[in-house]
């Protein structure tokens, strides 16, 4: 079965090989206004009309219009842009595919939250800190002041890919771990609990990991009366999308002491523009949105885009399935 392949995506040069390579049975179109940021929207291509297949960031609404379409894969694990009831309707009525890449990004981000947590809980920041400053010998500060993980509380905002990572990586720390989620079902060793108990359990946890979406149920989810919820002395940390946390909550929730630390790597705004108040707070410590990063991302994007396609080409379940 030979199909047409339409991409929009831009990639290193061993990438392209290897999408070169394992599409070689088909044909690969490459569209005239392929980009590398993956956050802006890609343009409609005339050339995707012809396509089977779309890969990388293309129009949703040109998805919509283009009905020939048996399958997208976006190469990001977010999906806001298609994440609407007429697309998802649209694309089942169709029998339509509709996959993202949470699987390339999952075990960068849950390292990342858990390099953060054993940096903030081991006092790495505050000595790397003295380092670069007046190199002074806080002894008794940062080692008193050092916990462990072992036994804490996380709540995970979001169970998705990248959440059951976290929860496999923060296993052998014998930590309590709960998970809100839309859909209730047990999880070996996480206790998934309804977004309407939420209240209930943000005041046991030592640390908050936002892991939500941008659409329009979380938007400013994490917001004043929430935060109020949280455990006096609580780390909080986002690496889901900027959108879902009320930043001036956020930042009176630093500057009034009720939230131990808060960990932020993505933003409403990018970049964070220099002059905001969060570069500033107290304990707030801001990545520019690296959590999802890796050295092998181009190629990992392409594995995972080929070994897709070899199942959709099978009629065999295929993985990161959305629609």
């Amino acid at each position: 079965m030979s199909l047409t392949i339409w991409c929009n995506a831009t990639f290193n040069e061993a990438a392209t090989r290897l999408l070169a390579e394992g599409t070689k049975s088909h044909r690969l179109v490459m569209a005239a206004g392929a980009s590398r940021d993956v956050l802006v929207a890609g343009r409609p291509d005339p050339a995707m009309a012809q396509a089977d297949i779309a890969m990388g960031q293309p129009d949703a609404a040109h998805c919509l219009a283009c009905r020939q379409l048996k399958w997208v894969e976006v190469i990001t694990a977010g999906y806001t842009r298609y994440d609407t009831p007429e697309f998802r309707e649209t694309f089942r009525a169709r029998g339509s595919i509709f996959t993202n890449a949470s699987g390339v990004f999952a075990d960068p981000c849950a390292q990342h939250v858990l390099a953060m947590m054993l940096a903030l809980g081991r006092n790495l920041l505050a000595s790397y800190r003295d380092q670069l400053t007046d190199h002074s010998w806080h002894y008794a500060e940062r080692r008193y002041e050092s916990m462990l993980l072992t036994g804490q509380t996380v709540v995970l905002l979001g169970y998705g890919a990248i959440g059951r990572r976290l929860a496999e990586l923060l296993r052998p720390f014998g930590m309590k771990i709960y998970a809100v989620r839309r859909t209730v079902h047990s999880e070996p060793g996480v206790h998934i609990i309804p977004e309407e108990k939420i209240s209930a359990v943000l005041p046991l946890a030592d640390h908050v990991v936002n892991l939500l979406p941008d659409n329009e149920s979380t938007r400013n989810y994490v917001n004043a009366r929430r935060l109020a919820c949280f455990r006096p002395g609580a780390r909080f940390y986002n690496v889901g999308r900027g959108t879902t946390v009320d930043a001036n909550a956020l930042l009176a929730a630093l500057q009034s002491g009720r939230l131990g630390g808060a960990y932020l790597d993505v933003f409403e705004v990018e970049p964070l523009p220099p002059s905001h108040p969060l570069w500033t707070a107290p304990r707030c410590h801001i990545t520019p949105h690296t959590a999802g990063g890796r050295l092998d991302q181009d190629e990992a994007i392409v594995r995972h885009f080929l070994s897709n396609l070899n199942a959709f080409e099978r009629g065999e379940t295929m993985t990161d399935r959305v629609v």
